[in-house]
This record gives C-alpha cells, structure tokens and sequence, in this order.
C-alpha cells in the first residue's frame, strides 16, 4: 500500500528535514519525531493523493505544517510534568521531609548538577554570584529582604536578576556540549 508517493518524499524529505532541524532546538522534540508527526499530517491530510486538495505550493504546506507541530510540543512541554519531577537547591540539601534520593546514581548526577551550577553563579561578572545565591536560598527570601541584604534598591533587583540569569544561561549553554545526531548516524 503505497500512502506516500515517491516524488513527495524524494522532493519534500530533505526540506522536511532542514525545517525539522531547525525548528527542534525551541521544542524539546528530536528533530526526528517532528519530522514524524508532519509525515503523519500529510498522511492524515489526504494532500498526498493527486486531487484538486492537492496544495499548490507542498513545500509551503510542509513549513506551516513544521512549524504547527512545533506549536504543539511547545504547548504539550508547558503542560507536562515529568514523572519524579523533583527540585534541588542550590546547596545541595534536601527539601524539608524529602526522601533521599532511591539510587546511588541519583545523588551523584545531582550532586553533579549542583556543583556545575554553583560553580557557574560563583564565575558570573560583578554582584551576580551573591544576587543569585541570595535569590536561590533555602531561607526564601522576599525581594525587599534580599534588597536589604545587599544594598540595593528593591526596584532595580527585577532588572538586576534578569541580566545575570541571562548571563547564566548563556554560560551554561555554551558549557553544555550539543547533541549527537540521535538515529542518523552515518
């Protein structure tokens, strides 16, 4: 049963792939599975039978169609909570009345995880590093007490904030090493 002519994957496969390629990074969907669900709507269309329903311009339907799936896992990302989401503070210690962590391997990935961000807010530029760790106390302070704590004005800690979490994570971005090419591999 041959659903998918030929031609439209030959013709439209590589677009799909580049458009797939570029919108995945702002999902938090594998390029792949995108690329899935848009075969999956063309398929669940009918525009791949040669009918009058045919779009005039394919390779235009195949970006708005990318870009509608992206839409979507975006939303479905925002909705959705992982399973054994947990938190962990900035000191490493555990939350009031939490359990340990069930694995060994657990508590070494985020032992992990809170020295490289410790270590980041320690590296960020001028009073972001004690901004940060005031912010990210287990103590949960309000804006006017961090103020009070560091000298400054509560209007100006919004701002303040914004710029050194903007710096953090681009430090942490560019720490982070990119993904392989998860089923492509060549």
């Amino acid at each position: 049963m041959d659903l998918l002519k030929a031609d439209y994957v030959d013709k439209l496969g590589p677009l799909l792939s580049a458009e797939a390629a570029a919108e995945a990074p702002g999902t938090g969907v594998d390029a792949a599975d995108l690329e899935q669900a848009v075969w999956v709507r063309l398929l669940e269309s009918g525009r791949h039978a040669p009918d009058p329903a045919e779009p005039a311009e394919p390779a235009r339907w195949l970006r708005r169609a990318v870009r509608a799936e992206a839409r979507l896992a975006r939303r479905r990302a925002r909705r959705e909570i992982p399973y054994g989401h947990r938190q962990h503070p900035l000191d490493g210690s555990a939350p009031a009345g939490a359990a340990p962590a069930a694995e060994p391997e657990d508590a070494l990935l985020h032992g992990e995880e809170n020295r490289a961000l410790r270590s980041a807010v320690a590296r960020l530029p001028g009073r972001c590093p004690e901004l940060m760790k005031a912010i990210l106390s287990p103590r949960d302070l309000t804006y006017r007490e961090i103020a009070g704590e560091l000298g400054i004005s509560q209007g100006s800690l919004g701002p303040v904030r914004s710029r050194c979490l903007g710096c953090l994570r681009r430090m942490l971005a560019a720490e982070v090493a990119a993904p392989g090419l998860r089923g492509k591999e060549r």
